[in-house]
């Protein structure tokens, strides 16, 4: 019985190893592509045909045995100890992880002030004179617990104001931004959210802002052509359709298992933090504003000491849940894309031409 503990343990150190050096070769592919290179939110999407090929299956196939893997590690001693060793290491960051995140938001929202003309994100371009001056008293609103609250609605409005000049499906890259909202809002009352506390909240909404990026990444791989070109050696070898693909699995995974076990989640934030901090080196200025206040948000899950116990319905449960998470998303992105933007890119040309019943 120890030895095969021992068995499950060492495998799952060893893939995890195996993940992170992956992860080594798709930091350039964290940076938001959109804020970088022309895209075309409206243009017809890659056929789910040629999404879910043989590499697609065999990619997601080894990500959800990483998965279990962790899962095992959870309910063994060297998971505990991990878990331990953790809740030691980000004593501090728990403590003020509330404070991390308004000093990081406020951080960001002084950055769109400084540099005008944007609604919430790079890409979103407005030409409203007002709203940067908006965004200068929203980040004074984080300097006092009762003003939160005014904070988290100017974000609320300028999530919908960005909503009616882009759309929905433009704006369905950022629900993080909601969940920020409400872990201010609900951080400035002590208040929980259906039972769910403010760290929840906002990693829930993470989860979902990098699984349907991660979905973009198949379905609009050719966005990130000029990156490819300009740094090649980001894909170690690999094509760039294979890249694009595996950064996107990768992602996926990683998001998937922040509303997961206690460790997966929190592995996953430390990992994610490290991506998008190492995607800053390679872009720059802007990829440091878009991204502080995710960074801030993963932190915070890192430092989250809440558990639950481990058990084997939480391994067995896993390939489940993520599969469905899987094709929800995938169905949502090409239906939701159909029924926006018309028959012209719609399920059937984005499945290839194949008629849909």
């Amino acid at each position: 019985m120890t030895y095969v503990s021992s068995f499950w343990v060492r495998s799952s150190v060893i893939l995890a190893g195996a993940a992170s050096f992956l992860l080594i070769g798709t930091g350039a592919a964290s940076a938001h592509v959109k804020w970088f290179c022309a895209f075309d939110v409206a243009g017809q999407p890659r056929g789910l045909e040629q999404v879910l090929c043989t590499d697609f299956e065999l990619l997601t196939g080894l990500a959800l045995v990483c998965l279990m893997f962790g899962c095992l590690a959870e309910g063994t001693h060297l998971g505990t100890a991990i878990l331990n060793a953790l809740d030691r290491v980000t004593a501090a960051a728990r403590l003020n992880s509330a404070l991390i995140v308004r000093a990081v938001v406020g951080f960001f929202l002084v950055s769109l002030w400084n540099l005008g003309g944007i609604i919430l994100t790079p890409e979103l371009k407005t030409d409203v004179a007002w709203i940067p001056w908006l965004q200068l008293a929203m980040a004074a609103g984080l300097l006092w617990k009762r003003t939160l609250p005014f904070t988290a609605a100017g974000i609320v409005f300028l999530f919908g104001f960005a909503v009616w000049n882009y759309g929905i499906f433009h704006l369905a890259d950022y629900p993080v931004f909601l969940g920020v909202a409400a872990f201010l809002a609900l951080t400035a009352f002590d208040r929980t959210l259906f039972g769910q506390r403010p760290i929840d909240v906002v990693r829930i909404a993470a989860a979902i802002t990098l699984m349907w990026a991660s979905v973009e990444k198949w379905a609009y791989p050719h966005w990130t052509d000029p990156l490819i070109a300009a740094k090649p050696a980001m894909t170690m070898g690999a094509s760039p359709e294979l890249f694009m693909q595996a950064a996107g699995v990768i992602e996926f995974t990683l998001a998937f298992a922040l509303i997961w076990t206690p460790l997966v989640r929190r592995a996953s934030a430390i990992i994610l933090t490290a991506v998008f901090i190492s995607a800053i080196f390679e872009f720059g200025k802007i990829d440091a504003i878009g991204h502080s206040g995710i960074i801030a948000v993963l932190i915070a899950i890192a430092a989250d000491d809440a558990r639950v116990p481990a058990t084997r319905r939480d391994v067995v449960l896993a390939p489940v849940y993520y599969a469905s998470a899987l094709m929800l998303f995938l169905g949502v992105y090409y239906f939701g894309h159909s029924a926006l933007y018309g028959d012209g890119y719609g399920i059937g040309a984005a499945m290839g031409g194949i008629p849909v019943i």
